[in-house]
């Protein structure tokens, strides 16, 4: 059919072509006078059911289409079809002119991606037609010229490309997973006008190119996320083709994603979520993975192919585990999100939004007491929310925001308040800390862990992310910290936390997909799940940097400690103390001990030897026995095509304030030591100052860091060699905390992060009356003038912590 066919031409001839072949309903959708590809009903009722409920999880339920945001929501998605309708011009290699599939070099490489990411997004956009047909108050609600588009549209685009005949091109992703999902969508919501021949060659495609042998090896592409996309294509085409051995086949395929890995993608015991080898990824593959199971577990319940893998629970375990300590107030934290951070479409609060509506879905397969604490949990962050509320977000889909807004609603439920806890993800590089008013996140890199992913030609400039990149944010302050155009417009170098060398690198160093990772084991911590000591043996990306950093996550603060910091390659090695996203406007006052910084743009300050420093709004900064640091306010102007090759040209500018402290050209065993306080007041960050009695800093080298804070029973060491601090010893290398409580009692939990320890002795030069409790990792436990502890081999534990509780003598 050529271009130039005009669109009435295009419409009337395949409405007339359709209606000879019974395809056309002149009724609303769903209509049965024309179910020509059905089969009896007797044969298709169950079919017919899965139809029935797969429809409802795209379209959604329980809601006014005539109120709002429902009536917006579907007013917008008539107009966006009816300019799809409009432009589409069925042609060779292409069904839209702006979406040509025609490669004219068909391999693999990154060029061909661009063309059979087409092929994905012209069902894409048949899939919004179809929507727009069968939802309600779209204003093409059983249009039929709309029916007659979208079939023609499904007949062009597999006669053309998406056949078993035709040699796959370009991403794996596009015909195993986006092209297939999206056709068998639009199969479901146009089915009564389907022949039995379309069905049968449209079902032929997708085998074509998700095979069964596409999920008869758990490995490659075929793990994680990637698995249950797999398995939805399959098991909707199974309902589409009314194939049993397809939906069974699906269905089984599911349970390797169940278990806990050890290695690879995956959940970890931990609560990591592992994607690409070595990607931390929960706000990304693992959000799909939710949504995935979410809708699939909710398509079978109560049919004869119900998932009932004992092993499914373990799954359901996650949200808690895994995904609820990265969610605050609404947003789900950047560092676990892969170079999804790269993307203008989503922030931290919108990537989240789709989040809160799978939990709620799958809440519906978890048992009640899972679902009552579920249905908490969300309502507490959608009434936090108060920069970018999900209630609110009209691009999440109905099926999402309905629940949602239903859940706000529900006076019976009581919001959950924010935790205070901490969480080590051993498996991941990453540690969250809760308390009450505010929130930290801490990113790293080791030999398990890449410093940063770059793929697609997205996320150009992240390579610092894992280099000691804390974040944080408070429970009325802070909230558009990373969700106001941080990512294209910040100093990839100056990152709030990490230390990194301002060696140039190139956009995407290391390499497409290279995912590099330092050869660094000494990455992670211990905890008694409130406090903790992390640290990082950090070897800088494509630099001679190196340092040993240490975190010791407390009450109302951070300390935060680097030593051993060294580098050759003659460029500045910076510690960002911390990077302030200020916005468009922003002027927040900068005191330093005591004294008003000037807030204009382009200021610039160096302070040789400051006790404190507060930034308005924002935080407090103490620096122990004083310390040198600089600071710049300055606008920064970028776009997001800088870091995605997907992203707009546009440029933007924002402010940011930073404070950072330069080492030098050629450091050898430098260091820095502050105190990060969150939400903190000018006043009470000069009083801490003040108080040495608070906080005692044991020491801060290349061969231990370590604190006490008295007021707290918290002693807390990070051993990079065998030694002794204070009145802990440790034979091998680890992280160890003792924490000392009023009622007499102790916890001591000791870690190996490097997971290199054969044998570990640790002793607590404290007089000790009796072991209460030990982990099985303990292997001697003996009390007296002081504590001694025994550890076997610790190769094979995850780096994960061992606690022992004793009474004190």
């Amino acid at each position: 059919m050529p271009s130039s066919w005009s669109r009435r031409r295009f419409l009337q001839g395949s409405t007339a072509t359709a209606l000879a072949l019974g395809t056309v309903s002149t009724a609303s959708f769903p209509s049965s006078a024309t179910a020509s590809a059905s089969a009896s009903a007797s044969d298709d009722d169950e079919f017919a059911a899965l139809r029935a409920k797969w429809r409802d999880l795209i379209l959604g339920t329980d809601f006014d289409p005539a109120s709002e945001p429902f009536r917006t929501q579907l007013a917008t998605l008539g107009s966006t079809a009816a300019g799809h309708l409009a432009a589409m011009a069925p042609a060779t290699g292409s069904l839209w002119p702006d979406l040509v599939w025609a490669d004219p070099e068909p391999d693999t490489d990154a060029e061909s991606y661009a063309y059979s990411s087409k092929i994905s997004g012209s069902y894409s956009r048949l899939s919004t037609l179809a929507q727009a047909y069968a939802q309600p108050g779209t204003g093409l609600t059983g249009d039929p010229a709309l029916l007659s588009g979208i079939v023609t549209g499904l007949d062009h685009v597999n006669s053309q490309v998406y056949n078993e005949n035709t040699t796959r091109y370009g991403n794996w992703w596009d015909w195993q997973i986006g092209a297939p999902q999206n056709l068998m969508d639009v199969c479901v919501l146009v089915y009564d006008a389907l022949t039995e021949t379309q069905i049968t060659s449209l079902c032929a495609a997708v085998d074509a190119f998700v095979p069964d042998s596409a999920v008869g090896a758990y490995t490659g592409t075929s793990t994680g996320a990637n698995r249950v996309d797999l398995c939805r294509a399959m098991m909707v085409r199974g309902v589409v083709g009314r194939s049993p051995a397809k939906i069974t086949l699906a269905r089984d395929a599911l349970s390797p994603v169940f278990p806990y890995v050890t290695t690879g993608d995956g959940f970890y015991a931990d609560g990591s979520y592992i994607q690409h080898t070595s990607i931390p990824y929960i706000a990304g593959y693992g959000t799909v993975l939710n949504d995935g199971l979410g809708r699939l577990f909710a398509l079978l319940r109560g049919s004869g192919w119900e998932v009932t893998d004992p092993n499914s629970a373990l799954f359901l375990d996650t949200i808690e585990k895994a995904v609820a300590p990265f969610l605050y107030n609404g947003l789900i934290m950047d560092n676990v999100a892969g170079r999804g951070i790269s993307r203008s479409a989503a922030d931290d609060h919108t990537r989240a939004h789709g989040l809160l509506g799978s939990i709620l879905l799958l809440g519906q397969g978890a048992s009640p007491e899972q679902e009552a604490r579920w249905r908490a949990l969300v309502k507490g962050w959608l009434e936090r929310d108060r920069h970018e509320p999900a209630t609110s977000n009209l691009n999440l889909s109905i099926v999402r925001l309905a629940p949602l807004r239903a859940l706000l609603a529900d006076t019976s439920v009581e919001a959950a308040p924010e935790p205070v806890e901490h969480r080590i993800f051993a498996s991941m590089d990453r540690v969250t800390h809760r308390r009450r008013g505010w929130a930290a996140s801490l990113s790293m890199a080791s030999k398990r862990i890449a410093h940063y992913e770059y793929g697609n030609g997205e996320n150009a400039r992240g390579f610092h992310t894992g280099a000691g990149w804390l974040s944080w944010w408070g429970d009325d302050f802070g909230e558009t910290q990373y969700s106001d155009a941080f990512w294209p417009t910040v100093d990839p170098y100056r990152l709030p936390g990490i230390t990194a060398s301002r060696k140039p690198l190139a956009d995407g160093e290391g390499g497409n997909w290279g995912n590099p990772k330092p050869d660094a084991a000494w990455v992670g911590g211990t905890t008694d799940g409130e406090y903790a000591a992390v640290g990082q043996y950090l070897k800088g990306l494509s630099s001679t940097m190196s340092a040993r950093k240490s975190w010791f996550f407390l009450d109302d603060s951070v300390v935060c400690l680097g030593a051993g910091i060294s580098a050759a390659d003659g460029y500045a090695i910076e510690t960002t103390v911390d990077n302030r996203a200020l916005g468009t406007s922003g002027s927040p006052a900068l005191t330093v001990d005591g004294e008003t910084q000037p807030n204009t743009q382009g200021w610039t300050g160096k302070f040789g030897n400051a006790s404190w420093a507060h930034i308005e709004g924002h935080a407090g900064y103490v620096f122990p026995g004083g310390a040198a640091f600089n600071a710049v306010r300055e606008e920064r102007t970028g776009a997001w095509r800088d870091i995605n090759t997907g992203g707009s040209t546009t440029p933007i500018t924002r402010r940011y304030l930073t404070l950072w402290t330069d080492h030098g050209f050629l450091p050898a065993n430098a260091g820095y030591a502050y105190v990060l306080m969150p939400g903190a007041s000018a006043r009470a960050t000069a009083h801490r100052a003040q108080d040495a009695g608070r906080l005692r800093i044991l020491a801060n080298t290349a061969r231990r860091q370590g604190v006490r804070s008295p007021q707290l029973g918290l002693t807390a060491v990070n051993f990079w060699e065998p030694g002794s601090l204070g009145l802990l010893t440790a034979s091998a290398p680890a992280a160890v905390l003792v924490r000392e409580h009023r009622d007499g009692t102790a916890t001591v939990c000791v870690a190996d992060p490097a997971r290199e320890a054969t044998a570990l002795e640790v002793v607590w030069h404290r007089p000790v009356r009796e072991v209460l409790s030990q982990s099985p990792a303990v292997t001697a436990a003996r009390p007296g003038h002081g504590l001694k502890l025994t550890f076997g081999d610790l190769t094979g534990a995850a780096g994960a912590t061992h606690t022992v509780r004793v009474r004190l003598a």
